[in-house]
């Protein structure tokens, strides 16, 4: 008897990352009841009520601002996103926030479509209003970089390719950012350090509390005058009371941004665009496919990979009778799960199990087949969140 799985879809999904959910085991849509797992692009899911049945959440793209992440941790639910999915995707419209910023092209643009196509002197006009609208190039200008994560790697690769210098800075980069990353970019050792020293500063890091108003006014002084800020990460990353007030002391030349608000778009030299980052076909396609795929391990081997609550834990089958167990990372975890399997008689053939914080995650492959109320016992345990029994199917 196959296994069988539900999957509500709370937004519109690449039809191509769907179908890698086969229809003989898994029912999906967006009025499935009593889903084992939620896929979900924009969609605000703080104020939904999520079903018990719930198991596993997984967010088409990068961010995850939108999901209840903590509330799905106590439960031991865990929540997938797709890093760097969409990084060439974010890396483009950067890369065009770069050249409108620099050559005035938002507002020539304007001043083109204000035009009277009817006026005998158009050309005229054309030839007196452009002077207003003359540019630099980014060849030779420095480009800070603040967040080297997949995005951020190909802003700088790219911004290095135009012939501009980059300064970036990530306290935290990973192993494979830092392989990644040109040998051309010099590495800064703080925010500051990068305000100071770039024409261009693009923001790349995720919205946490540790970066809530990373730009404020007190570090906007820090920058060179009429310097560029490129904000493609999350709006909150910003202080935008203070961007304003230093695009008004002309601190500020301009500022480009993926977050619109009626008092940006207020200010002739704000770059707004309307949350552009991931909308192409392509990445689309390519967040979906990786979230699916991830889900689907996940539901029904019990592998996490790329959870933003869970550490990774991945382990090949070697036995038809597994149990995954999600549990507070608390001493003794361990030994009261194996006594639990052993007073029921079951062989441990494989375990593994990684931590992340204050969250644990177990696998343990079985010689033979596991009665609920083993799993219910394990259940009982103090600190453990979720268990579930992942036979495969005949």
């Amino acid at each position: 008897m196959l296994n069988s799985y539900r999957v509500l879809v709370l937004n519109q999904i690449s039809t191509n990352g769907l179908k890698r959910l086969p229809s003989e085991t898994y029912s999906v849509g967006k009025e499935v009841s009593e889903p084992d797992a939620v896929l979900v692009r924009s969609a605000d899911m703080h104020a939904m009520e999520i079903p018990l049945s719930v198991r596993a959440i997984a967010r088409a793209g990068a961010g995850t601002n939108n999901i209840p992440v903590a509330a799905m941790t106590r439960r031991g639910v865990p929540v997938f996103n797709a890093p760097g999915a969409n990084a060439n995707a974010v890396k483009e419209l950067v890369l065009a926030g770069l050249l409108m910023a620099a050559r005035n092209l938002s507002g020539a643009m304007r001043f083109v479509s204000d035009l009277d196509i009817n006026a005998p002197d158009m050309d005229k006009q054309v030839e007196d209003g452009k002077k207003n609208f003359g540019g630099i190039e980014l060849a030779g200008h420095t480009l800070g970089v603040i967040g080297l994560g997949k995005i951020g790697c190909l802003v700088a690769d790219a911004a290095i390719k135009l012939g501009m210098n980059v300064l970036g800075y990530d306290p935290e980069i990973t192993v494979d950012a830092a392989w990644s990353l040109p040998s051309q970019v010099k590495k800064a050792n703080s925010i500051t350090e990068v305000l100071k020293g770039s024409h261009f500063v693009t923001l790349h890091v995720p919205m946490i509390a540790a970066t809530k108003h990373m730009i404020s006014a007190q570090n906007i002084e820090q920058m060179r005058h009429s310097a560029v800020l490129l904000n493609f990460s999350r709006e909150a990353v910003v202080e935008e009371a203070a961007v304003i007030a230093a695009l008004e002391s002309r601190k500020l030349a301009t500022y480009v941004c993926d977050f619109p608000s009626p008092q940006l778009n207020a200010n002739p030299n704000v770059i707004a665009l309307p949350h552009l980052g991931a909308s192409t076909r392509e990445a689309e396609e390519n967040c979906a496919l990786m979230v699916v795929d991830q889900l689907r391990d996940y539901l029904e081997h019990g592998n996490v990979n790329n959870a933003v609550n869970f550490p990774n834990v991945t382990m090949a089958r070697e036995s038809a009778f597994r149990v995954a167990i999600a549990n507070s990372n608390v001493p003794n975890m361990l030994g009261q799960i194996s006594t639990a399997m052993a007073s029921a008689g079951l062989n441990i053939h494989n375990m593994v199990n990684k931590s992340r914080g204050e969250m644990a995650y177990t696998l343990v492959d079985v010689d033979s087949p596991v009665a609920v109320n083993v799993t219910d016992g394990i259940a009982a345990i103090q600190g453990v969140l979720s268990v579930r029994y992942l036979p495969i199917a005949n």
